[in-house]
């Protein structure tokens, strides 16, 4: 899922040291845009923390995956950033945080990308 967004405010940073090492987490709390504008927690893991962007005030677009899980009884939900772009002045979105690293393309410079077409019985040939 992806979210526009103004950061209005940084919680406290958390770190440990669990079975895997250190770890460090920060939540942030951003404020959509519209007529009924909300609040949403959104927290930021490990090496996607990125204090240049993180400033209040700041509209960023997260990207993010929502999850659910239950502890006795009661269910409890965690969005997860893992991607966070800075909006600029005119709406273009810089990439700050990214999953994994870019990809080199097998293009010549220069070259347009190839148009997707589904095959001829309508469905697509991706593995997934």
């Amino acid at each position: 899922m992806e979210l526009k967004a103004k950061l209005t405010q940084l919680l406290p940073l958390q770190t440990g040291e669990g079975r895997n090492g250190p770890w460090k987490k920060q939540d942030v709390i951003v404020e959509t845009d519209g007529q009924y504008p909300k609040k949403v927690c959104i927290s930021i893991w490990g090496d996607r923390i990125n204090p240049n962007i993180l400033v209040v005030g700041n509209t960023l677009n997260v990207s993010f995956d929502a999850e659910s899980r239950e502890f006795n009884g009661r269910w409890y939900t965690d969005l997860r950033a893992w991607k966070i772009d800075l909006v600029e002045e005119g709406g273009d979105t810089t990439s700050t945080a990214t999953a994994a690293a870019p990809v080199a393309t097998a293009q010549p410079a220069g070259a347009e990308p190839q148009a997707f077409a589904a095959s001829e019985d309508g469905k697509d040939d991706l593995p997934f």
